[in-house]
């Protein structure tokens, strides 16, 4: 299905003003990707375009291709999960507006990062496509439990957050690549803000441990998506020294990102064997 075609489907009646934001911005960076988008919009470019640009244009094919099905292998589990709690009714009547435009924001970026590895000659060989979110019965689940299922759609959101953030410089090389990951990367980030929210939580990250409330093995799975959020030190120089802004909103100010190790250390008990 055509990019565009598949966002034009998307209808933003009846959605909030954030929504719409969220899609308009998506549908507007997918029409316009780096230096191409002066000539033509994605509406008329076929993804096979992509294998038209000269390889020595990335620093590495496969490491790019390694951070693409790695990204991808994100989108599949994150789609997934809101297909199925919408499949189950575990969501908020209220609410389901809103998880029915985060799981098509999904499934767009699920389609977008198959068909542009396809495009670059790569294959989806070793991309998880099956997923067990009670983490082999370490957790109840998610389905059946709306504050779980929300806690847990924090944790995969913000692990996205900071995975794409981790994984920019590997795509510094390539401007059409990195504008696309990084838009991506902008749109996680909304989720993650919704949903904290529908958690009476701020919409950026403050904990530097786990997220609490559902036992000790959940708080402790969840501790390493948001290792180091106390952190007040960037670029060399530790910003309490040059401010009288309290500790906690400096720790707040920044996020760190997730290298793919821990990435994959805590996604990996999701994936079905």
């Amino acid at each position: 299905m055509n990019i565009i075609k598949l966002f034009d489907s998307f209808n933003i009646e009846h959605k909030s003003e954030e929504e719409v934001d969220v899609y308009m911005s998506r549908k507007e960076a997918f029409r316009k990707i780096g230096s191409l988008a002066k000539k033509m919009t994605l509406a008329s470019l076929p993804l096979a375009a992509f294998t038209a640009m000269p390889k020595m244009a990335f620093a590495s094919g496969h490491e790019v291709l390694d951070v693409l099905k790695f990204a991808l292998t994100l989108e599949r589990l994150e789609y997934d999960y809101y297909q199925k709690g919408l499949d189950a009714g575990v969501i908020m009547g209220e609410d389901t507006g809103l998880f029915m435009a985060i799981r098509d924001h999904e499934m767009a970026h699920v389609k977008l990062l198959e068909e542009t590895i396809n495009a670059l000659g790569g294959n989806l060989d070793g991309v998880a496509s099956q997923f067990d979110f009670t983490a082999g019965g370490a957790f109840p689940s998610p389905f059946e439990n709306y504050h779980l299922f929300l806690a847990l759609s924090q944790a995969f959101e913000d692990t996205g957050v900071k995975a794409y953030k981790g994984q920019a410089p590997n795509l510094k090389d390539n401007d059409t690549l990195l504008t696309v990951a990084l838009q991506i990367h902008s749109v996680e980030a909304r989720h993650a803000a919704r949903i904290r929210r529908l958690r009476n939580r701020k919409g950026w990250i403050t904990e530097a441990e786990g997220i609490e409330g559902f036992g000790g093995t959940f708080k402790m799975a969840t501790n390493p998506i948001y290792a180091n959020e106390n952190n007040t030190t960037h670029a060399g120089l530790d910003v309490l020294t040059v401010t009288d802004v309290e500790q906690d909103a400096v720790q707040e100010a920044w996020d760190e990102f997730l290298s793919k190790e821990t990435v994959l250390e805590i996604a990996t008990p999701f994936v079905a064997q």
